[in-house]
């Protein structure tokens, strides 16, 4: 009976031995095993800004108004103003009307002869009419210190129209860039350069005139 006790107990040891050496099998203590807890490794404390950003109005329609300078070939530069309205097609695309007003300056054959005109006061103001497509091909946003971000886009414009210059009319065709930055959905500040490209024969020879504009605005978006 003794005998067959020993035996029985010397099959059960190797058996658990045996066990103990197939892969997956371990013999983990209560102590050590991995206990439930919840409390995080990190314990994130950020704290969000609160970013206000002006949006463009959903209306289409934009009108305001400008005053820059602008170099009349030949005539000098003088300070010019006017009106422009526009139609917002799409968010990349838009129509503009405008309308400018400037007045010539002397030229240099006047300065140097000492008292002889070419044109008359009234000859000498300069007022235009433009149809014009512009397309926005940046637009993004300004960030004016840490909580403001503001709308803003650079955009190209071309157009035609018409000029009224020494009791004369010439079809116009413009070309530039400009920087419209919203200050809120309603309100937005204008930079634009702008070449008005026309014939002309008042000097006595017929050639193309190249005078550049340089303007800053505001407009209202209703």
């Amino acid at each position: 009976m003794e005998s067959r006790f020993r035996i029985f107990l010397l099959r059960s040891m190797l058996a658990l031995a045996f066990m103990s050496l197939l892969p997956g099998c371990s013999w983990v203590r209560v102590d050590d095993a991995p206990q439930d807890d919840t409390t995080p490794v990190i314990s994130p404390d950020l704290e969000r800004r609160t970013v206000s950003e002006a949006d463009i109005d959903s209306e289409d329609f934009e009108v305001g108004a400008f005053v820059g300078v602008m170099s009349i070939e030949d005539f000098g530069t003088n300070v010019v103003y006017g009106a422009r309205g526009a139609y917002h097609i799409t968010e990349d695309f838009f129509t503009e009307a405008a309308i400018g007003r400037t007045k010539a300056g002397d030229t240099s054959y006047e300065t140097l002869s000492g008292g002889a005109r070419v044109l008359t006061d009234s000859q000498r103001k300069l007022t235009y009419y433009n149809l014009s497509l512009g397309y926005n091909i940046l637009p993004g946003e300004a960030f004016i210190g840490k909580g403001h971000a503001f709308n803003s886009a650079l955009y190209l414009i071309a157009g035609v129209g018409n000029t009224e210059f020494a009791d004369d009319s010439h079809f116009t065709v413009n070309v530039g860039a400009g920087y419209r930055f919203l200050v809120n959905d309603w309100v937005a500040l204008h930079l634009d350069f702008r070449d008005h490209i026309f014939k002309s024969d008042l000097l006595g020879k017929d050639k193309t005139t190249h005078n550049l504009e340089g303007t800053a605005g505001i407009s209202f978006f209703f």
